[in-house]
């Protein structure tokens, strides 16, 4: 289908695109790489008045590291992701995860920020950079505000973002030297959402598990940050029985829904088998 016609708007710095927000409320939106807004569009699911392209916004954009904090610009596509020696070096999962997104024409044109911020469940960075203990960094009418990753997703496709801002940065901290990382997806096939996924990070010190943060993917109407199965490792050696713990504790933690990938008891199978493998992976890696 074609969408229903709309004003197009091109701002070039993120006050304009604000603004643009505030003259038309709920008849604009703002896009990024497109590849969630359009189809709907297409389909007659979004009817849009005033659409905001972000594209020529210089300030939505780069990747730099500053002390221990890398910041992302929200219009960052996956592909700099993936190519990123900054990234690269300091946060390495994300490359890792990046990778696993759709296939190359879709990382070239669709952006972090467009991942992070529409709420999808079944998006591969929200629960990435939950485990990261991420943060955003919002531009609206009353100026910038930051909100926690962790506390970001409401439900599906609700978030703590007013109407009215722009997700404009991410904010992560550099984890700690000698820290493991993995993030394991399991898809039916290249472009698909996860059936599940699992971002894991872990720091060991003599063997014994100091530091976990793990996150599960389009396991719920959120993402799924598994306090209760990080605190199962921490403390521990990553034993069979450690490991154990900590996947029913996530497994505990999710609230999957049956659909075409599969019921809900087949759903929970493959995440536990999926977390285990992306805890022996970051296991492996932790230093």
């Amino acid at each position: 289908m074609i969408p229903a016609g709309f004003e197009y708007h091109r701002p070039s710095d993120i006050a304009s695109a604000v603004s643009i927000l505030q003259e038309h409320g709920d008849e604009a939106r703002v896009i990024a790489g497109g590849h969630s807004l359009i189809p709907m569009m297409k389909l007659r699911m979004a009817d849009m008045g005033h659409l905001i392209d972000l594209q020529d916004i210089d300030a939505l954009k780069g990747i730099s590291l500053m002390g221990d904090t890398v910041t992302i610009g929200a219009m960052v596509t996956q592909h700099e992701l993936i190519t990123s020696a900054t990234l690269a070096n300091a946060v390495p999962i994300i490359k890792e995860a990046a990778l696993l997104i759709a296939d190359p024409q879709v990382r070239y044109v669709g952006t972090v920020g467009g991942n992070v911020a529409n709420g999808d469940p079944g998006n591969d960075m929200p629960g990435l950079m939950q485990c990261l203990n991420a943060s955003y960094e919002l531009s609206g009418p009353d100026g910038t505000r930051t909100v926690a990753a962790r506390e970001f997703y409401e439900a599906a496709y609700f978030t703590a973002r007013d109407d009215e801002e722009i997700l404009a940065r991410i904010h992560i901290p550099v984890p700690a030297a000698g820290t493991g990382y993995a993030y394991e997806k399991q898809k039916r096939k290249i472009g698909d959402y996860a059936t599940a996924a699992s971002a894991v990070m872990l720091r060991l010190v003599d063997g014994v598990c100091a530091e976990a943060s793990i996150a599960m993917t389009n396991l719920a109407d959120t993402p799924v940050f598994a306090e209760a199965a990080s605190a199962a490792l921490y403390g521990r050696a990553l034993d069979d029985a450690a490991i154990g713990d900590a996947v029913s504790a996530a497994i505990e933690a999710t609230d999957p829904v049956a659909d075409n990938r599969g019921p809900v008891e087949f759903k929970k199978h493959v995440a536990s088998v999926i977390l285990r493998r992306a805890i022996d992976r970051a296991a492996s890696r932790a230093s």
